[in-house]
């Protein structure tokens, strides 16, 4: 067993990160699996260096560790930032840009909103058959879906489930408008990049399980490697809430300023939602919870 913790670096982390993250943990503790410090920083115009700073004091702060990955800031700037591994990226986008599953969207976001009612992308672009090859337009590309395709997700226990990625996200984007890769692609790239069998991660994300699922499905054919991942076993947690029903990531304005978790208050709440998620039993010490 092999999984990540995988931060982006586009905020403070919050509660609901850090929880997600420690259940990740113990999962990897309990099967004597390996863990990764994978930060997701492809989205460079919202990364800031103390959200990268925050995402190792937070970490740290909580007990979680990690086998393999930055040591800190610094070393992950030198060796670990996805810049390092764009030359991976563009190689493959090469290859899926002769796919006839994948097309070219010149659309923004606000024609995007525009012409939907349910906040997926109607599809303008794949009627008029725009092809990613050679089209000199910025533009993004996306993957062909449709409402009844169906993926078999494998969960830690052997079992699967079906999952409907066209129904949830319509044709989600796969290269952005600046000619780097989109999220879904980017994060399954890496995942095969670093051998990883296992991934925790929240029930919202379910869709995008859904979405690179079909996405290493249908690009299996120019990239046999994506075929990897096909095999990934997923836990989705349950959205963990705060006291006031809200998401924890919402909840008493922890996100907004970070360093929420050497108050005192605020780490005894996190440990006590973790304790409640996992079944510990609460001791009280002289230090503390």
């Amino acid at each position: 067993m092999k999984t990540r913790i995988a931060p982006t670096p586009s905020g403070y982390l919050h509660p609901g990160n850090v929880l997600s993250f420690a259940l990740t943990w113990l999962e990897a503790k309990k099967q004597g699996g390996k863990i990764l410090l994978r930060i997701d920083d492809g989205d460079s115009s919202r990364k800031r260096p103390e959200y990268v700073e925050d995402i190792f004091i937070t970490l740290e702060s909580v007990g979680i560790s990690w086998d393999e990955g930055p040591t800190g800031p610094d070393d992950f700037e030198r060796n670990w930032s996805q810049r390092h591994r764009m030359d991976m990226y563009q190689e493959v986008l090469k290859k899926i840009r002769t796919s006839d599953q994948v097309y070219a969207c010149q659309c923004s976001r606000k024609e995007v909103a525009a012409d939907s009612l349910d906040g997926l992308y109607g599809g303008k672009c794949r009627s008029l058959r725009l092809s990613p090859k050679g089209n000199p337009k910025p533009c993004n590309w996306r993957l062909k879906t449709d409402p009844e395709d169906s993926v078999a997700c494998h969960d830690f226990s052997g079992e699967s489930q079906l999952l409907y990625p066209g129904k949830e996200l319509g044709d989600f984007v796969i290269r952005k408008k600046d000619k780097k890769p989109a999220y879904q692609l980017s994060s399954v790239l890496d995942d095969i990049h670093f051998g990883i069998t296992h991934i925790v991660r929240g029930m919202d994300l379910l869709p995008s399980t859904g979405a690179q699922l079909l996405l290493s499905e249908r690009l299996q054919e120019v990239h046999p490697p994506f075929d990897q991942f096909q095999a990934t076993c997923f836990y989705h947690h349950p959205l963990i809430l705060g006291a006031d029903g809200e998401k924890l990531s919402k909840s008493a304005g922890v996100s907004a300023t970070g360093g929420w978790i050497k108050e005192k208050e605020a780490r005894r709440a996190f440990f006590e939602t973790l304790a409640k998620v996992v079944g510990w039993e609460i001791v009280e010490t002289e230090f503390g919870v």
